[in-house]
């Protein structure tokens, strides 16, 4: 097959990349992050920079030595696994370049839902949920994290423990009570 049609351009995903992030974070807002988000993205930036990235570097250079590389699948896929490593860690540089950390344990004891809060609420239904309002790079829904940006999150935000708020959903307005909040406690010193 001729290489024409199969040569990935290196700049491809870089216009992805910046719309995704220009679409996940709001116009003029910050991305904000907690300690331990930013802990993440950080851990994942070293261990594709010092320990993922120079392994395939390896096996590419390996791969390049046997000879032909046109039909050479360490090659070629290696190269392929190495631009999207390289493409992860122009992304993870960005989003901790831009990062906003705030540590949710200065409102520990606060009633007030705020950035980092674990919000228990009621819905109409009597279904109690409990939720986390974390930065966009933390989210994970199956454990309750929501982004601080999500719907429900921006509507629980200001709100205080024993309120009840609306929250406008595609089925129409829905009720919920605002049952607990907390923060996690300041680390002791």
């Amino acid at each position: 097959m001729n290489k024409a049609f199969v040569k990935e351009s290196d700049n491809d995903d870089d216009d992805g990349e910046a719309l995704a992030l220009a679409q996940a974070i709001p116009a003029g807002a910050k991305n904000y992050i907690t300690p331990a988000g930013y802990k993440a993205i950080k851990d994942e930036l070293l261990q594709l920079i010092d320990v993922d990235r120079p392994e395939i570097v390896r096996v590419v250079h390996w791969a390049a030595s046997n000879g032909d590389r046109s039909e050479n699948g360490d090659y070629i896929y290696g190269k392929r696994r190495l631009r999207e490593i390289d493409r992860r860690i122009r992304f993870l540089t960005k989003r901790m370049d831009s990062a906003a950390i705030v540590d949710p344990t200065v409102h520990h004891g606060n009633d007030q839902i705020y950035f980092g809060a674990t919000v228990c609420y009621l819905n109409k239904a009597g279904e109690e949920h409990t939720v986390t309002i974390v930065g966009i790079d933390e989210l994970d829904p199956l454990k309750g994290k929501i982004s601080w940006v999500s719907p429900v999150a921006r509507a629980l935000t200001k709100a205080r423990e024993g309120e009840t708020i609306t929250l406008q959903t595609p089925l129409g307005a829905e009720e919920l009570e605002i049952l607990s909040v907390e923060y996690p406690e300041p680390a002791a010193e």
